[in-house]
């Protein structure tokens, strides 16, 4: 593959982005979690509610910080690669992203303190109204960040006046065709990749002691979270995909690779798509079922061929989508799988033998992982353009040389490495020796 400034450029801004996408979404989930333990805490007395929330408030901490830091490189890298791209769209985006930073900005600097430090400062009402708000600045920031991702896929409300996109219906922007299934799959990707990291936890807890109150509390919530985010996130992606066939043709063909137009092709599972022959080598296709999520005109489906001009790359969408469908299926097979061998005994850890649990610890990060997929996918399908159809990304893009590009690639994945091991240390601190509280009363209990 000829690594041209462009395509270095493409990987560097789309590793920083999926590493910031990985920490939002654990960030966006865990917020939500530690509020149902706040509550279930208020509501039982069960202490095991509280011991729960106080081992994943040091998590969502992490969370958080690696998430602001995480932005930096994509603020940085939208202006030194991309520097046309603003001048372009600013119009649009920029409100938008606006709104996600003053989002955070609010929540960090009236309710995360609070949050973190002020459990023992506070009547347990404003605390729990304290999570309550930083979850919700978060949901709110994800979403105006979905609003920005889902507009550039299906851009709607505005109009193209001398090069730059112009606003005649912010409602039309922000609501745009796909904005809420790319908002639902947002959450529901958060909700996965969260529940996983619980559960694997908790089960190399397990693995280490018997696990206690705290525990079992946790791995519930995250098991049920799990079921019902699978089977909710596969109804997600089916939507997307009749948005994505009727908004974006050349993007439902390229990922089902479908090169011919003509009659309903055969849904390909497995297989080798040529660009150089416009052919596919198929292993595993299932027919009379293919036009389900492709484009469609008064002769038949829409094939590649009837496009012209530049395409995403067809086998690179064509593994993406499929390596990231086979692994959403694993993750709903393993969280039914363990529902029904837990359901009789309350869905108790305990239960479960050390192989199961061993397999729980290896799941861990799949949710992560199916998030960063996920957005690859998104983003490889539009390729080249950076707006659906309008803006190419070599129209946006600062020449740079190819050394600089490979040198700073170097380092942002040295950055990300030394970041994404510093957190599995303190996962792996926190499960064996617990968590040291964050503030102590004088005199008072731990």
């Amino acid at each position: 593959m000829d690594m041209t400034p462009l395509l270095l450029a493409e990987i560097q801004f789309l590793a920083s982005f999926s590493f910031l996408a990985l920490f939002m979404a654990l960030a966006l989930a865990l917020s939500w979690m530690l509020l149902f333990f706040k509550v279930r805490a208020r509501l039982t007395g069960d202490a095991g509610w509280t011991a729960a929330y106080r081992f994943w408030v040091r998590i969502f901490a992490l969370c958080f910080v690696l998430a602001l830091a995480a932005c930096l490189p994509v603020l940085v890298q939208l202006g030194s690669l991309w520097g046309g791209l603003m001048d372009k769209i600013g119009n649009v985006a920029g409100p938008l992203l606006g709104y996600a930073v003053l989002s955070v900005f609010v929540l960090k600097s009236c309710f995360l303190g609070v949050m973190l430090f002020g459990q023992r400062r506070v009547s347990d009402t404003v605390h729990t109204l304290s999570v309550f708000m930083v979850a919700l600045g978060l949901l709110l920031a994800a979403a105006w960040m979905a609003a920005v991702h889902s507009w550039m896929q299906t851009p709607d409300g505005v109009a193209m006046v001398d090069g730059r996109y112009q606003v005649y219906d912010w409602f039309q922007v922000i609501f745009n065709p796909s904005f809420g299934w790319s908002l639902l799959l947002t959450v529901l990707g958060a909700a996965l990749a969260t529940s996983f990291l619980i559960m694997g936890v908790t089960a190399l807890q397990a693995l280490r002691r018997p696990p206690g109150d705290g525990e079992r509390c946790a791995f519930k919530t995250a098991l049920i979270v799990a079921v019902l985010a699978s089977l909710l996130q596969a109804l997600a992606a089916s939507g997307m995909g009749d948005v994505i066939s009727r908004y974006q043709p050349v993007k439902a063909a390229t990922l089902a690779g479908y090169w011919h137009s003509g009659d309903e092709p055969e849904l390909i599972l497995l297989g080798f798509p040529d660009a150089s022959t416009q052919t596919n080598r198929v292993l595993l296709a299932v027919h009379g079922t293919g036009g389900r999520w492709l484009g469609r005109d008064d002769k038949g489906y829409l094939g590649l061929d009837k496009f012209t001009g530049p395409r995403p790359p067809v086998a690179l969408s064509f593994w993406l989508l499929r390596v990231s469908a086979l692994l959403a299926l694993s993750m709903g097979v393993a969280s039914v799988l363990t529902l029904l061998r837990t359901f009789r005994r309350r869905m108790d850890l305990a239960v479960l033998g050390s192989r199961w649990r061993k397999m729980l610890v290896g799941m861990s990060f799949s949710g992560g992982l199916l998030v960063m997929l996920g957005w690859c996918v998104s983003l490889v399908g539009l390729l080249p353009y950076v707006v659906n159809r309008s803006i190419n990304l070599s129209d946006v893009f600062r020449p740079t040389a190819s050394s600089t590009l490979l040198l700073s690639i170097a380092g942002y994945a040295a950055l990300y490495a030394v970041l994404s091991a510093a957190f599995v240390g303190m996962l792996l601190h926190a499960v064996r020796y617990g968590v040291v509280p964050v503030r102590k009363t004088a005199g008072g209990p731990a």
